[in-house]
């Protein structure tokens, strides 16, 4: 069974059967099935389907926000807007994936010669709960419109968003089967990898499960995409706006009460700025509300788990041992729920445990340094390179992003996911992309057409 708890109150509200066996083998037969009559429909079919969802989604915000408050503590106002963002994912792609897909006429000793992109077949998605409609999206809307069918997979915490998310499908009317959820429990995910009629596979999470799941892909030769953990460093140079960079470097961390892979987690300040630019971010952290996710007026809701808020309490009492200052925050509260209180950890020297870890939660880290090739070099020191963000004169920011070790690099902005633009890392970070025209070619057969010879 999987077990739901509400992190609010930290008590349970609900428990759903997990997959049997042969739950799962009839989810991949049905999948397979569908895709042979999924794979011929025309781009304009599939749009069509998916402005369908999209519309729906639009319609019933009120209804499919709340379930992922309840379910893993996102506050309300977010919750809202991830739906309108899921729906502007299914929307983008409905709109653009004919011209992403387009053949690539090549030049060769043929009278024609070119490369269209075929879809694959059933592609599985795995899925975590800090983000459960957009991740859920950003999976199905590119390889929905490929041609491929869908299996999802969703975090064992959230079985009421999957179970939403499936049913949007069959609310528009959706061809049977080509988007399906299956409640797996955690020890079934390697043999649904494994299994023959999966054709590759879409995985988001940590790095350590990441390496797991690449691992079965890769032995049974199928293609992965894996988005995995950050440690995300936002560099505040001395020629820096620092209202503007206080201002979003708070809502990079907060998010989600700061449970984001793209979050800022290491905030890298230069020397003559440090102490004007600790001021202003703990001026606008300590205004933030941390309460009841229901509620409008709440900022910042819940760690999603007890294990996670445990964890990320002991990497904050470490790196305060290890001599960091803790200037807000830093301790257990009481009461119902894994509430944790807007923490602000300043002094953080590399090698502590909050700037080696990755910080699931509302934590900002503040280290300083005293250049930008300084600056430079903290940041990418570490195993991780998902996104990164400096703040600098604009060209400068353009110059000095091309020695910075990430995936997504942000100058003078907020960084976030964009359905327009691909999303990945490097190193422990994970490999290929997601959105943009990058991320349908993800799940694709680049498929070479030789035609000749040419005529003399």
């Amino acid at each position: 069974m999987l077990k739901v708890i509400n992190p609010a109150t930290g008590r349970q509200i609900n428990e759903v059967p997990a997959a049997t066996p042969a739950d799962i083998d009839a989810t991949m037969e049905r999948s397979e099935a569908a895709y042979r009559q999924w794979r011929h429909t025309s781009f304009a079919e599939r749009a069509e389907l998916l402005q369908k969802v999209a519309r729906h989604m639009r319609d019933n915000v009120e209804t499919l926000a709340p379930l992922m408050t309840e379910e893993m503590g996102k506050p309300i106002k977010e919750a809202r807007g991830e739906v309108i963002k899921a729906a502007w994912c299914a929307e983008h792609y409905a709109e653009h994936a004919e011209s992403y897909l387009a053949n690539d006429e090549l030049a060769s000793d043929a009278s024609h010669s070119y490369v269209r992109y075929l879809p694959l077949g059933p592609v599985l998605g795995i899925l975590p709960w800090n983000a459960p409609f957009w991740l859920a999206f950003r999976f199905c809307a590119p390889a929905l419109m490929a041609g491929n069918t869908c299996v999802m997979k969703h975090d064992p915490h959230v079985p009421a968003c999957a179970a939403a998310i499936a049913a949007v499908f069959e609310a528009v009317g959706a061809p049977a089967d080509v988007f399906q959820n299956l409640p797996l429990a955690t020890p079934d995910v390697e043999a649904a990898i494994r299994d023959r009629r999966i054709r590759a596979v879409s995985f988001t999470g940590s790095d350590r499960a990441g390496a797991k799941v690449a691992a079965a892909a890769a032995s049974e030769i199928k293609p992965a995409v894996l988005e995995l953990g950050g440690s995300d460093p936002a560099i505040v140079l001395a020629d820096a706006n620092l209202d503007e960079a206080a201002d979003a470097i708070t809502t990079s961390r907060i998010i989600n009460a700061g449970q984001s892979c793209i979050a800022a987690k290491r905030i890298i300040v230069e020397a003559p700025v440090y102490d004007a630019f600790v001021e202003k971010l703990s001026e606008r952290l300590g205004r933030l509300k941390v309460g009841d996710p229901a509620r409008d007026d709440t900022d910042v809701g819940p760690i999603a788990r007890k294990d996670l808020r445990d964890l990320l309490h002991r990497q904050v009492a470490e790196t305060v041992e290890q001599g960091a200052e803790c200037l807000l925050g830093g301790k257990l509260p009481d009461g119902d729920g894994y509430f944790y209180p807007v923490t602000l950890l300043a002094g953080v020297k590399a090698g502590m445990t909050a700037a080696c870890e990755e910080t699931f939660g509302p934590v900002a880290v503040v280290m300083k340094v005293d250049s930008a090739d300084a600056a430079l070099a903290l940041a990418n020191d570490t195993d991780y390179g998902l996104a990164a963000s400096i703040w600098t004169e604009r060209e400068r920011g353009e110059m000095l992003s091309l020695q910075m070790e990430a995936g997504q690099v942000v100058v003078n902005g907020l960084v976030k996911t964009d359905p327009r633009l691909p999303s990945g890392g490097i190193k422990r970070s994970g490999y290929g992309r997601e959105l943009g025209p990058h991320g349908i070619h993800a799940f694709v057969n680049a498929q070479q057409v030789w035609v000749g010879p040419k005529q003399e």
